[in-house]
């Protein structure tokens, strides 16, 4: 690789080879000669003159691409598919005459891109369960370990570790849902000619509309695909370029809604990502080990999020039956928005496969806090045995209020047990309020959330794809 031009981040460091080869030229070009097969299959198998040896002609150098040739005649005509179309008929001499009959260029294009949006779905989706069976395990682990929660970045009533995954189990899941809609709903262009109307194949077939019919759903069958978009113009409605980033950008906002949740558990000490033996965290300061890891998630998670914009400003902007303003842009956009979400999930499963815990200090930080959260025991129990609500709850504001002081103003240690214990209104022991300050009694139902959760959603899905499961990814940088 030359290190005098741009190289793209997301390929030379981020994305995974098996994406890369997705939208590779070579991907591509393949692709296109296994549409001139199905073509001139389905119009030979329709009654029109293709022999079975132009055929066996095309599958023989269906592979076996001359690059060379189709590139020198780029050159010359300035037209991608006919210098494609021209170095294929030079392998084949016999079919050269019928490749690509009654087609355009986006017959091969344009089907292209579906085929390749599908195949790139379907790697999308084995990576985003992996990192759903990842949180599942993570949530099962910690359904028990009572945490802080937090509104408004606020200390809140407790959660559990656990019951937090599951909260980003299903976002992802969600996610899951979607891709699978979309991915589900992808046709064909089919082959519908220059503006959709199918008129070169009213000349070939000599004005035969019932086998004129059959022409999209028999190329639709021998490219796996279960029908053909009924209408177009030359292309397929970019629409669906739209909703298949769009999904791609859900799993973005999910990915960076969990990032930025590590990394703030991470500077509270909670929760790291994995670190390795020899990673250094800072150029500057070697005590520090930061969650670069997540925040290569949240960077790469914004840049995923705002390419929807290009593919919904190409959709909106599409003239009449065609027009080629579309064709650079969603070159980058569909391509790179893939590669990018590839990269995240790559780097969730690295992150989720060895996420660190430190159940002491979030024990520790649930303590400082729990006093406060305890006062509505405290003062039920208190009314229980003949106080008077309302004075007590004025007496747990200003008691609340002084300890609280002394935590922001003195840097002190929150002393709000001690001050209820003395005041006799509470009747009320140092130890009858430590025996209230067990965490796992203020957490609900998060446990048994947990355990519903995923005994009855998420291991069922993980028992149908278990097949996908076990995959690890370690990172190259």
């Amino acid at each position: 690789m030359s290190n005098d031009r741009y190289q793209s981040p997301l390929s030379e460091r981020y994305a995974s080879k098996e994406m890369q080869y997705i939208f590779s030229p070579d991907k591509k070009f393949r692709t296109w000669r296994k549409l001139w097969i199905a073509l001139a299959e389905t119009e030979k198998e329709l009654g029109l003159p293709i022999t079975d040896e132009q055929i066996a002609e095309l599958k023989e150098h269906a592979e076996d691409i001359n690059y060379e040739v189709a590139k020198e005649r780029e050159k010359l005509v300035r037209h991608d598919v006919m210098s494609h179309v021209y170095a294929y008929g030079q392998q084949c001499p016999k079919a050269k005459g019928i490749i690509h009959l009654g087609a355009t260029s986006c017959y091969v294009g344009d089907n292209t891109d579906m085929i390749l949006m599908s195949e790139a779905l379907g790697l999308v989706r084995e990576k985003l369960i992996n990192v759903i069976a990842e949180l599942a395990r993570f949530a099962d682990a910690y359904k028990a370990q009572p945490t802080l929660a937090f509104t408004h970045f606020q200390p809140a009533q407790p959660t559990t570790v656990g019951k937090r995954a599951t909260l980003w189990l299903q976002e992802f899941l969600m996610d899951l849902e979607d891709l699978e809609y979309v991915k589900g709903s992808l046709k064909l262009l089919g082959s519908k000619g220059t503006t959709g109307t199918q008129a070169s194949f009213l000349e070939l077939f000599e004005g035969d509309q019932e086998t004129i019919d059959k022409i999209d759903p028999m190329i639709a069958k021998k490219m796996g695909f279960e029908a053909c978009y009924p209408v177009s113009g030359q292309t397929y409605s970019r629409k669906m370029d739209y909703f298949v980033v769009s999904t791609l950008s859900g799993i973005a906002q999910s990915a960076s809604k969990f990032s930025y949740d590590m990394r703030l558990l991470q500077n509270f000490k909670e929760m790291e990502e994995p670190f390795e033996k020899s990673q250094i965290g800072s150029s500057a300061m070697p005590y520090k080990r930061n969650p670069m890891r997540s925040e290569r998630v949240s960077s790469l998670s914004r840049y995923v999020m705002v390419d929807t914009l290009n593919t919904a400003i190409t959709a909106g902007t599409q003239w009449f039956e065609r027009t080629l303003d579309d064709s650079a842009n969603k070159r980058i956009a569909v391509a790179e928005a893939f590669l990018g979400v590839d990269a995240i999930l790559n780097i969730l499963i690295n992150v989720c496969d060895g996420l660190v815990v430190y159940e002491k200090v979030i024990r520790q930080r649930v303590m400082n806090e729990l006093p406060f959260m305890a006062t509505e025991n405290i003062m039920m129990d208190a009314v229980k045995k003949g106080g008077n609500r309302q004075e007590l709850h004025e007496k747990l504001r200003v008691h609340s209020q002084a300890a609280a002081r002394v935590v922001k103003e003195e840097g002190g240690k929150n002393d709000l047990v001690e001050r209820i214990a003395a005041d006799p209104a509470f009747m009320v022991t140092r130890e009858e309020i430590e025996a209230i300050l067990q965490p796992e009694k203020f957490i609900g139902r998060s446990k048994e959330q947990v355990e519903e959760y995923l005994a009855g959603i998420i291991t069922p899905l993980l028992q149908e794809n278990k097949e996908l499961l076990g995959e690890k990814q370690e990172l190259s940088v």
